[in-house]
């Protein structure tokens, strides 16, 4: 198994990554790949996590090297800082805000490891903050944050922006993922799937609750293309079944004469979802972690990003169509798809004509997206990168 180092602070480190769940499938999913490629690199990590159920289809067979704990108001910190100390040198990642109360801080991560002295000189602490293209993640990537009151007074956070440059904390990425790729085969694939595929378009629908869903379905029982959609489980299951339900949708799907097909599937590892992605000809997906896993699979694709109250996902959306450099026609797609509501009668005209869609320059789009991301360093080895610097520094 291959090793990090540094000349001051050799691997392998001791990673504490502390994660709770909003969506199981974006939050857990980011930092069980962060921790088992730690892992596999030689590091030792625990993930510390309020709901760890969706590792139970997410990462079946685990991680060797990856230990799973229990972190919520139930938990003793008392009782875990003697069970599970911390060795001298190590690392605290706290995902996407979480904060690790200050109880836990001051019984499980001082206490254990620097017998009650609140020093720096042997702690990282980093804030993995969520993936953007928008230019202040970029002002804002390596910045400390000082602690200034409690158990953790004296520490100082950095704060970790993932992103799609050169000077961006970068994207997740395994060694040896475009191998795995290249050697793919997506006919067994989906025979063993028991997806019974005659050579029609495949689309992978991973969403939340899409306004623009029934119109999506119409268009694409009308398209001359034949099409089957994958849906995947939960939420976007049941957003399909919800639509079809509608009696628009009901009669293009029975005038459609076959052209327009739904398989629902049921819940895929990491591994199983990557290689759906790479089978589809179109993806759907949502959040960050699908979506980070549809760039690496270089098909065209359709963001459904996270909603907030706020409209601050607008902005989000439209610098990452920036940076895609998306065409016009993929541009107004994603536009009408996470509209909150569908337009008004007469007012505007929902959706491009999905028939007239240039998906081959949506392709292309990707792909010259994908190996740009290929050509820079990946998140974890950047990430270790600052954490060796922050130790040697101390």
């Amino acid at each position: 198994m291959a090793t990090m180092s540094h000349p001051d602070h050799p691997a392998p480190l001791h990673w504490d990554i502390f994660c709770r769940v909003i969506d199981n499938h974006g939050d857990l999913g980011v930092c069980w790949r962060l921790c088992s490629q730690l892992a596999h690199q030689g590091h030792t990590v625990r993930l510390w996590v309020d709901d760890a159920s969706a590792l139970a289809w997410m990462a079946p067979l685990g991680q060797p090297g990856v230990q799973v704990y229990r972190w919520d108001e139930q938990t003793d910190p008392q009782l875990t800082a003697r069970d599970h100390p911390a060795p001298a040198q190590r690392v605290w990642v706290e995902a996407f805000g979480c904060e690790p109360d200050d109880s836990f801080i001051a019984n499980c991560l001082i206490k254990s490891s620097d017998k009650g002295q609140k020093s720096s000189k042997n702690v990282a602490w980093i804030n993995l903050e969520y993936l953007s293209a928008e230019a202040y993640t970029l002002r804002c990537h390596g910045l400390p944050s000082p602690v200034m009151q409690g158990p953790g007074a004296g520490l100082s956070k950095r704060f970790f922006y993932p992103g799609f440059t050169p000077p961006s904390g970068g994207l997740l990425r395994e060694p040896g993922l475009a191998q795995r790729q290249a050697r793919f085969d997506r006919s067994a694939w989906l025979c063993a799937q028991g997806i019974a595929w005659a050579g029609e378009r495949l689309v992978n629908l991973f969403c939340y609750e899409p306004a623009a869903l029934p119109a999506l379905l119409q268009q694409w029982a009308q398209d001359p293309v034949p099409t089957r959609l994958l849906v995947t489980p939960g939420r976007a299951q049941a957003a399909v079944l919800a639509a079809t339900a509608l009696p628009g949708v009901k009669q293009a799907l029975a005038e459609s004469a076959g052209h327009l097909s739904v398989q629902a599937l049921p819940y895929l590892s990491q591994t199983e979802y990557d290689h759906l992605l790479w089978a589809c000809d179109i993806n759907g997906v949502r959040g960050e972690d699908s979506l980070v896993r549809a760039l690496w699979a270089g098909k065209p694709l359709l963001w459904h990003i996270y909603p907030q109250d706020d409209g601050a996902h607008w902005p989000k959306l439209h610098a990452f169509l920036d940076w895609l450099q998306a065409p016009a026609d993929l541009r107004a797609l994603h536009t009408d798809w996470n509209r909150d509501a569908p337009p008004a009668p007469g007012t505007h005209t929902p959706w491009p004509a999905l028939a007239q869609m240039d998906w081959a320059a949506s392709h292309a789009c990707v792909q010259a997206a994908r190996q740009q991301l290929m050509d820079q360093p990946d998140l974890m080895t950047r990430l270790h990168t600052m954490v060796c610097a922050l130790l040697a520094a101390d």
